[in-house]
């Protein structure tokens, strides 16, 4: 029997990660900027989160969400502390793709309207609802017909925002495009969004579950453009490196659903709330927000720095701890050097290096990841060049 491969196999066995690091069969450390695609923002084993897996794998695993338990009940006062504001009601499963699945069904049961609008260069998940929302026409085009009607508009185009209107049940839309290439919304552009679906009654979802829980510098990346969303779809970092999810609701969309129209087995079970009990708790204690904006800036500069005499170099872009570097041809070559020195990246949309390194990374291991980053392109560039 084998495992089926859908992601390109990295070359690696990992064994054993410790905070920003981890360690392959062989003992070779690597300054770890992957992490797990974002997850594993709060470092490799929290200590806290482990605290608090362990504490629960010794009381109870498995319990439905008809039944209350303890854990849950820590979870939902620590998860107040660092609610989306206004945002008072949530709902926990299993992965960001499934978050974005009960968005989708709750725009369209609350407006009764069908359509959604999504925007080129998006990404929202694999299910079918979240890959009828998600741009790329890769993932998209194999498993068509999906739901309908999803219309694209451009990202960041101001003008296209006007083909909003009444007919429309949700926007969805990322505050930083992740797997697009680490593209940040402009303020305008967020601040029109907002203004034309509340005019149209149109939802706001606002996807933050690679960008949500301090990685850009705040809890949540909308904070950034002084808005307020419908509803908020979390993942990743929020469990500690546990597989969570969470969408947050307002009271008044909260009252419009009734027993039945979700579920979820798994979602919310005992680990999973301990997991989310110990992240909040470690978002808070240690200012994890603020630690991710200082490092970010320092990280950021650094970069701009070590790679400002490539013409290859597009363009550096991010928030906080979110970072890319946007190159003239495809990354994928760029990555592999930059992974022969020992630390971990992966590609974002055609052209760009994408870094999510945990809160924890010092200026040594920035330095380290610019250094890496350096060859890797520099080697590139030479290939590029001769060939």
């Amino acid at each position: 029997m084998k495992l089926l491969k859908f992601y390109q196999d990295r070359g690696l066995k990992i064994v054993k990660g410790e905070g920003q690091y981890v360690w392959d069969i062989n003992g070779t450390k690597y300054l770890d900027m992957h992490a797990g695609h974002g997850v594993a923002f709060l470092g490799h084993r929290n200590k806290t989160v482990i605290e608090y897996l362990t504490k629960q794998l010794n009381q109870i695993v498995t319990l439905s969400p008809a039944f209350d338990t303890p854990i849950r009940e820590e979870m939902i006062k620590e998860l107040d502390r660092v609610k989306p504001d206004n945002l008072d009601n949530a709902f926990l499963l299993n992965s960001g793709s499934e978050a974005v699945e009960l968005a989708l069904k709750i725009v369209r049961k609350v407006t009764k309207r069908k359509k959604i609008i999504a925007f080129k260069n998006s990404f929202h998940g694999r299910t079918v609802g979240a890959l009828s929302v998600t741009w790329n026409k890769k993932y998209r085009e194999p498993f068509e017909p999906l739901l309908t009607p999803v219309e694209f508009l451009e990202y960041n185009n101001l003008d296209l925002l006007k083909q909003i209107n009444e007919e429309v049940a949700g926007v969805i839309v990322e505050p930083i495009q992740g797997e697009g290439g680490v593209i940040p919304a402009k303020q305008e552009f967020m601040k029109s969004l907002r203004e034309i679906t509340q005019k149209t009654g149109s939802l706001l979802i606002i996807d933050e579950v690679q960008t949500g829980f301090g990685r850009t510098g705040k809890i949540w990346a909308y904070q950034h453009f002084g808005i307020q969303p419908d509803i908020l779809t979390a993942g990743k970092a929020i469990g500690g490196g546990f597989p969570v999810s969470v969408v947050f609701l307002p009271e008044w969309i909260s009252e419009a659903l009734e027993e039945g129209d979700h579920g979820s087995t798994y979602g919310g079970n005992p680990l999973a709330a301990a997991a989310v009990t110990a992240s909040c708790k470690v978002l808070v204690n240690e200012n994890v927000p603020y630690q991710a904006e200082e490092k970010g800036r320092l990280f950021m500069k650094l970069l701009e720095e070590k790679l400002r005499d490539f013409k290859s170099v597009r363009e550096i872009r991010g928030l906080g701890l979110m970072i890319g570097i946007d190159l003239r041809f495809n990354p994928s070559q760029a990555i592999k050097v930059i992974q022969d020195e020992k630390v971990l990246s992966l590609k974002a949309g055609i052209s760009t290096i994408r870094f999510l390194p945990p809160y924890l990374i010092t200026q040594a291991d920035m330095e380290w990841a610019s250094d890496a980053a350096r060859k890797g392109i520099s080697e590139t560039e030479s290939k590029r060049v001769t060939s």
